[in-house]
């Protein structure tokens, strides 16, 4: 965090606690009120806690072998969530993600899904045509398997949340109708509209940028209309605003919208 407290990265927001009615990262008092029984925050700001973080190999039920970053909380897990890629493989930002929902409290398992292709890929940013390349070569059939598979690794794989970025988004629409997922969180996903003839079977969360060139309002309005059940939310930023990564990055828009995807994940998986 800067000198001025301004958030300037996830790993930012993995210090600080986010208040759930408003837009302004706030850090956290100590005296916070807990749950007697686990010991986590209850109400009011989020306290964030210290974190294991490792990495695993998962077998899917093809044969298939993919490494997987895994970050945990160091006190009882409320539940797992699974963290899905961009197009730029499982980057330092994607780890952060998964951090930050450790510190919250949750397990979290980010899947290597470009393994299929090859181990360990790392796209750089400005070569965003090789990570497109990339995804677009993938069996979504496989990229379910891999999923499932990293489920069911999961510390609590009856109670598992799903969070997806990009080409994540899209996949993590795709989970929610294949797998058997409590809850399903997609940011800025691409595709969706060709995806929709498939249904999901979890509560589901959208945030979108309102000033994203790669997915047209349209887009949005026709995922609205057929998935009138879920919970929309649009922000005045554009693509990846979540990755501070990237040019992109807009600190406000990306607190706000992890205080809700926490608070969504609260309700359905907690």
């Amino acid at each position: 965090m800067h000198a001025d407290g301004s958030i300037q990265s996830w790993r930012d927001l993995c210090a600080v606690g986010i208040s759930r009615h408003a837009d302004v990262v706030s850090p956290v008092a100590v005296d916070a009120g807990h749950d007697q029984n686990s010991g986590w925050p209850i109400h009011g700001f989020i306290v964030m806690h210290p974190i294991t973080s490792d990495h695993l190999d998962v077998t899917t039920a093809d044969g298939h072998r993919l490494g997987v970053y895994r970050a945990r909380p160091n006190l009882p897990v409320r539940g797992s969530v699974l963290i899905v890629q961009e197009i730029f493989g499982v980057s330092p930002h994607i780890q952060a993600v998964a951090d930050a929902y450790a510190a919250a409290g949750y397990e979290a398992l980010a899947p290597q899904l470009f393994d299929r292709i090859a181990p360990n890929i790392l796209v750089p940013y400005a070569d965003w045509a090789t990570g497109l390349a990339h995804a677009r070569s993938l069996d979504p059939a496989q990229t379910m398997l891999d999923l499932e598979a990293c489920r069911s690794a999961t510390l609590c794989p009856s109670q598992v949340g799903l969070v997806g970025f990009c080409w994540g988004g899209q996949m993590a629409y795709l989970a929610a109708c294949r797998l058997s997922l409590r809850a399903v969180i997609s940011y800025y996903g691409g595709g969706i509209p060709a995806c929709l003839a498939e249904r999901p079977r979890c509560p589901l969360q959208f945030h979108f940028g309102a000033e994203d060139g790669s997915i047209p309002a349209s887009d949005i309005e026709q995922i609205r209309i057929a998935v009138p059940q879920a919970e929309f939310h649009l922000y005045p930023a554009g693509h990846a605003f979540n990755n501070a990564d990237r040019a992109s990055f807009d600190a406000k828009s990306a607190a706000l919208s992890l205080d809700r995807a926490l608070a969504f994940l609260r309700v359905h998986l907690d």
